[in-house]
């Protein structure tokens, strides 16, 4: 087993919730995710937790109490937590595909 190459091809998709799927591999306190959002996901509620990552491809619109920002492909995303940055995330068009790098 290669200890630091991650083949995602050989992971399964996460598909448990409505608009988006997910493979993800945890080692050494991190996880990192693929996670595809479709124009069918809908985020409900606030999300205070912090985000670090890259948008492989679409464009995703956060909206945080203060503003909206738009990301498009090439962008990366730094979110801090808690609720001074609680945001909602948005499909522009109909996917983007993320990855996302989270402490565990």
């Amino acid at each position: 087993m290669d200890e630091a190459k991650i083949n995602f091809a050989e992971l399964s998709w996460d598909e448990s919730n409505v608009g988006t799927r997910s493979k993800a591999i945890v080692r050494n306190g991190k996880k990192l995710r693929l996670v595809e959002f479709t124009s069918e996901f809908v985020e409900y509620d606030w999300c205070i937790k912090g985000h670090v990552g890259y948008v492989l491809d679409g464009e995703l619109e956060i909206t945080f109490s203060d503003r909206t920002e738009r990301f498009s492909a090439g962008d990366g995303i730094i979110i801090a937590g808690g609720e001074k940055e609680r945001h909602k995330a948005k499909v522009v068009g109909s996917v983007v595909k993320l990855m996302l790098v989270e402490e565990i």
